[in-house]
């Protein structure tokens, strides 16, 4: 019986100090100042292991395996100038050493693999994921990671995984209480309040510490927001600013649960897995939604997959042909306290988010940006290619052009033919053979 006791008072005192600290203050978007001192202790801790590892490891060292730079000098030149043997017209059999070189780069080092693994770090953050190990070079900073282990397995998951359940739960049962309610501005009201509280629990599991800046362009209602993606927390990053209609493909699981949930309080739109493939008869409810100008703005990551948070790639068009308003968000992650990527090929959901869970934090900035709309004359690939160079600016990402979907499939055929056709265009100009050569 003492040790049942013992376990009650234990138990409550720590949802106690949960409801009372973190989960009241997060629900009304308030902060006592915890947050703020827990980053202010780990920034110390963390330049103090930087100056640690300087002194342990020589300066070459450190530099050659921790610098994010490519393994390859690459040449960017045009095929024209880097064919610098082709004279005039004609043919060389030269000209094989340069197609030679390119697909070597690419074996060694492309620009599309690359984009879906970790971001290397330059000073290791005392967490497991980095590519030299650091914490062997002095008996002082393997205790610090050691004690760093104690705390994020031992401390801080525990609690975030309280308050991820109680987000969850929250968020289920408050949304199904809301959608039984008639369509209303009080029901509308009621399930912007439920997703704006449950999301800023879920972000407090994470240790998010989030910063926005030009709120004056947030999206408004009637329009579409474009973001890159990096990772699913991508959707509670932004929902903790304002409210959001997703839009997804029917899950089973707690996920399913959780989007029926979810669509009982707020349109959001959900597709099963052959309607998805119909891209007529996606556009056709995307449209039907932005034409409510009272309606929620559309949430669509363009991308269509998770990128590393380095890059942005080829934006799909179908979600600049539905019309409307485009408000561009730039979102960058800083993998120093924890790496927000999810790596769907080689971690399932449970494995991404004990990883996340058990990181320092998750801290990232979020830039809302002027809203975009088609130009005269402007198709939709040119479009959503002028949206996405504006997001890389903004977020300090390089500009890729090349499609996420490269993740899991094979290169389409139509990349090629355009490299056979631009070095045709060189060899018979204009499409004909050079009548002076005969």
């Amino acid at each position: 019986m003492e040790g049942a006791e013992l376990a009650g008072k234990i138990l409550s005192t720590w949802l106690t100090l949960v409801l009372g600290l973190i989960l009241l203050p997060s629900a009304f978007g308030v902060s006592l100042g915890i947050s703020e001192i827990y980053m202010k202790i780990l920034v110390k801790i963390l330049e103090w292991a930087t100056i640690r590892i300087e002194k342990g490891v020589p300066k070459e060292s450190v530099l050659k395996n921790s610098a994010p730079v490519g393994i390859i000098q690459r040449d960017e030149s045009p095929m024209e100038k880097g064919l610098s043997g082709l004279r005039g017209r004609d043919f060389e059999l030269s000209d094989v050493f340069y197609f030679s070189k390119k697909g070597l780069e690419a074996i060694v080092e492309d620009e599309v693999t690359q984009r879906f693994s970790s971001e290397e770090l330059v000073s290791w953050n005392l967490l497991t994921r980095t590519n030299v190990n650091f914490h062997y070079i002095s008996l002082r900073l393997t205790m610090v990671w050691g004690l760093g282990v104690i705390v994020r397995y031992c401390v801080l998951l525990p609690l975030r995984v309280t308050l991820a359940f109680i987000g969850i739960t929250l968020l289920v049962m408050g949304t199904t209480l809301v959608g039984q309610l008639p369509d209303s501005s009080l029901k509308n009201w009621l399930s912007e309040l439920v997703h704006l509280t449950c999301c800023r629990i879920c972000v407090r599991a994470l240790s998010g510490t989030i910063h926005y800046h030009n709120k004056q362009y947030r999206p408004q209602r009637g329009g579409i927001c474009v973001a890159n993606h990096t990772s699913p927390i991508d959707v509670l990053i932004l929902t903790t600013d304002g409210c959001y209609a997703m839009v997804g493909q029917v899950h089973g699981g707690l996920m399913g649960i959780i989007q029926r949930a979810m669509v009982k309080a707020c349109p959001h739109v959900w597709f099963e897995r052959s309607e998805m493939k119909d891209r007529h008869l996606v556009t056709k409810r995307l449209k039907e939604h932005i034409a409510d100008r009272k309606k929620l703005p559309i949430l669509i990551f363009p991308e269509g997959t998770c990128i590393n948070n380095t890059s942005v790639m080829m934006f799909k068009k179908g979600s600049f042909e539905i019309g409307g308003t485009i408000h561009p968000v730039a979102i960058k992650y800083n993998p120093q306290f924890g790496d927000a990527f999810w790596n769907s090929s080689k971690y399932n959901m449970v494995s991404y988010l004990l990883r996340i869970m058990t990181s320092w934090a998750i801290v990232c900035d979020v830039w809302y940006m002027p809203p975009m709309t088609r130009e005269e004359g402007e198709d939709a690939v040119q479009f959503a290619n002028r949206v996405r160079s504006a997001i890389a600016v903004q977020g300090g990402l390089t500009e890729l052009p090349w499609d996420g979907g490269l993740k899991r499939a094979k290169v389409k055929d139509t990349f090629r033919e355009e490299q056979q056709k631009n070095y045709s265009k060189m060899i018979v100009g204009n499409g004909s053979l050079n009548s002076e050569s005969d």
